[in-house]
Order: structure tokens, then C-alpha cells, then sequence
């Protein structure tokens, strides 16, 4: 009986283990996760689960139940500590060794911290990206404390979303000279801009941070690079996510900015493949991360097939999606390189989508409340259509038409 070892319990952990079992119906399966909860999904937690929508047993991947009848074992809390490629095996911190014939690496990524030396490890100075920050947070989202968000990316901003609806006064500081300025359009920063203001939270942007200012232990204000000192009751970390790749490359396998896989989910080593966030892949003729549910979960589906044999190409499609106050955002494509954007208003009052062209190829969308102009574009990308900017523009081109030609 052959066993693979999945390291991380992750989505794309738990997405693997289902499609190998799918594949293998004898094969050995464990998932080693160094959390001590069930794997639980991660883009709730700075949405739904800290708005009080979603419970931790919806937030949990699978049930208890689910990994017993599969036959996957699962040793939570429990820390790889080093892969002996030579032998396939893995050490684990308690001392115990794992042997493996293949190996799965599913370890994520961790949220980028302020450095020790600026106050970034002060007790409340957060960030946002296991189960425990977000309950860590929600303690401490208390009505009238002041929160000071450092980083204007998605993470950042629906954690000011969800503290300015529990009546935290709250302020976002920004050092690019605007919000979004890594992920989308100028567009789309404005809506939130707005959005965001029209909550009282203050938005402060083209603002460089130089330090936290402490005070018995806790941070109690922002110095910024002008000398202005912002008082503080929390703080909460939004800056970017961090391949964990370490152990990877402990071991000697590629790594950049991310464990390096080729479009079948392989390392350099035949019997060690990675997926999910931990990852940098081929894509669009770029190595790329792809920090994303549905990178996670496809990924780790290609990874199982050819560890089963059954010799499968990750093709990405990637979306996304963001939740703050009433807005819903919807993300298809990727938006690396464009050249122009084209805003399309929706059917319904208040929708509103942004679209992303290269060389007048339709890339990305940015759908705002605008769930059918999502959906139909979303089809358009993973066809491969081509539709034109000016196309896009006119009010009288018929999207639902053009979507309903390719099955034509």
C-alpha cells in the first residue's frame, strides 16, 4: 500500500486528501497540520465568521466524521519539522519520523508581521489570518476603541469594514498613494474609498509609518513619518502574505518568493508536489502566486491526479471575492499587466463592473454588486472569447448573447 503525506491543513489539504481518495480508494493518506483545529477555510474569517454569519462549523473544511470515513488520518498539532528526501521521510517536532512515497506540501502562507524593532510584536498589534487572530480580534473589536489599520489591500480593509460596523472608530494608513494599488484599478480603489468614508472610517493615503509607539508593554499610537502620533487601542497588520516555504527549502527543493512547482503541481524532486499558497507556478508565461480558494482547491486536484498517475496540466482560472458592508465584490481573471480598464454599469440600481484589457484582450473583471455580469464574464475568460474594449464599452453590446455563442 502506498502512502502520501500531506503537509498543512489547509484547503488545498483537504481538497488533495478528497481527490486522492477519489483516485485511491487503498491508498494511505495522512495530513499533518501543525493548528490544532480541524482545517477550516481562511477567506471567512475577516468576512463572515468575524461578522457573527458563519459559525466554526461551517468554517470547518469537513467534519470530523468525514476524514473517519475516508480513512484519511489527520495528526493535528503536530509540527514538520524536516524532509529527508533521500529516505522520503519526514521529521516531526515530537521526534517521530513519517515515511511517505509521495509528498504533498499544502503549508500556506503566513500573514507579513512590522519588524520587532518598530513595535510590530507588541500583544495588540494584530494581523489576520488563522482562526485564532480573528477570534483574537473579535474580543477585542470593541465599540468606541480606536483601530488603526496599517495596509490598504483586502485584508486590511474588510477588517475596517468589520470593526467600523461594531463602532470602532477607525483609520486606515496606506503607504502607497492609494488603496488597492497592488490589485486592482484606480476605479475600483475609489468605490471603496468612498464606500469606506461613507462608514466614518478615515482613509489615509500616500502616509509612510515609521513606527509604533509603546507604552507599558502595549501599542498605544502610530508615529508617522511626519512626526504626527495617531492614538491606538488596536492595531491590525494587513501588508501581504508569506510563502511557508521553509521547510521546503530546507530540504533543498526551488524555492522563490514560493515553494516552485511546474504545471503538473511537481517540485524539482519526483515524489514531492505543492499547491496552494505556499506556491509559485507557471502562469501566463510568469512564474505567479495565486493567494486564492480556487487555486487552492484546483491545484491541489491536479496534484492528486498525477500523483495517482493520471497525468493532468493546471490550466488557472483564477477569482476572487471580498466582502465589506453591502458590497459585494466578485473577481475573475488576473490583472497583471493591463493597459485599460473599461467601467460597465450593471442591470441592477448600484452595480457597477470594472474590466481589465492587455493589448485590447479581455483579462479580469472587477464586478461590484453585479453577480450576472460576474458570472457571464467569468465563462467569457475561461473560454478564452475574445471581446474587445470598445465592445465592452457600449452600452448596447449584448454580454448574456455573446456568452450564449460559445455554446453555439
Amino acid at each position: 500500500m502506498t502512502r502520501t503525506v500531506i503537509i498543512g491543513g489547509s484547503h488545498a489539504a483537504v481538497a488533495a486528501a478528497a481527490a486522492l481518495r477519489q483516485h485511491a480508494a487503498e491508498m494511505e493518506i495522512v495530513i499533518v497540520s501543525n493548528e490544532d483545529e480541524l482545517p477550516y477555510q481562511h477567506p471567512p474569517l475577516s468576512k463572515e465568521y468575524m461578522s457573527g454569519a458563519m459559525s466554526l462549523d461551517r468554517l470547518r473544511l469537513r467534519p470530523r466524521e468525514w476524514y473517519d470515513e475516508n480513512r484519511i488520518e489527520l495528526r493535528l498539532g503536530a509540527a514538520a519539522t524536516a524532509i529527508d528526501r533521500q529516505h522520503r521521510q519526514i521529521a516531526l517536532a515530537d521526534g517521530e519520523t513519517l515515511g511517505y512515497d509521495a509528498l504533498l506540501l499544502t503549508t500556506g502562507g503566513s500573514a507579513r508581521r512590522l519588524p520587532t524593532e518598530i513595535g510590530g510584536d507588541l500583544p495588540n498589534v494584530r494581523v489576520m489570518r488563522t482562526l485564532d487572530d480573528a477570534n483574537g480580534l473579535m474580543a477585542e473589536f470593541q465599540s468606541g476603541r480606536k483601530l488603526i489599520v496599517i495596509g490598504g489591500g483586502y485584508i486590511g480593509l474588510e477588517a475596517a469594514a468589520e470593526a467600523a460596523k461594531k463602532g470602532l472608530e477607525v483609520t486606515v494608513i496606506e503607504a502607497a498613494d492609494r488603496i488597492l494599488k497592488r490589485v486592482a484599478c484606480e476605479e475600483t480603489a475609489s468605490a471603496f474609498r468612498a464606500l469606506h468614508q461613507s462608514h466614518g472610517v478615515t482613509i489615509l493615503e500616500d502616509t509612510q509609518m515609521e513606527r509604533i509607539v509603546e507604552s507599558g508593554g502595549r501599542a498605544v499610537a502610530v508615529r508617522l513619518a511626519d512626526g504626527t502620533e495617531l492614538p491606538l487601542d488596536l492595531a491590525v497588520v494587513g501588508i501581504g502574505i508569506a510563502a511557508n516555504a521553509d521547510l521546503a527549502e530546507k530540504s533543498g527543493l526551488a524555492v522563490a518568493g514560493g515553494i516552485v512547482v511546474d504545471d503538473r503541481c511537481r517540485t524539482e524532486d519526483p515524489a514531492i508536489y505543492a499547491a496552494g499558497d505556499c506556491t509559485v507556478l507557471p502562469f501566463d508565461s510568469q512564474p505567479t502566486r495565486l493567494e486564492s480558494v480556487q487555486n487552492a482547491h484546483d491545484q491541489a486536484a491536479v496534484a492528486a491526479a498525477n500523483i495517482c498517475g493520471i497525468d493532468t496540466v493546471y490550466a488557472p482560472h483564477p477569482w476572487f471575492w471580498s466582502d465589506q458592508y453591502d458590497m459585494k465584490l466578485q473577481i475573475a481573471g488576473f490583472n497583471r499587466g493591463y493597459d485599460a480598464v473599461v467601467v460597465r454599469q450593471g442591470k441592477r440600481e448600484g452595480s457597477v463592473s470594472h474590466f481589465y484589457f492587455r493589448d485590447d484582450r479581455l483579462i479580469a473583471v472587477d464586478c461590484m454588486n453585479d453577480a450576472a455580469t460576474y458570472a457571464m464574464t467569468r465563462k467569457l475568460l475561461e473560454a478564452g472569447a475574445e471581446v474587445t474594449a470598445a465592445q465592452i464599452a457600449d452600452p448596447e453590446f449584448d454580454l448574456r448573447a455573446r456568452v450564449k455563442a460559445l455554446a453555439a
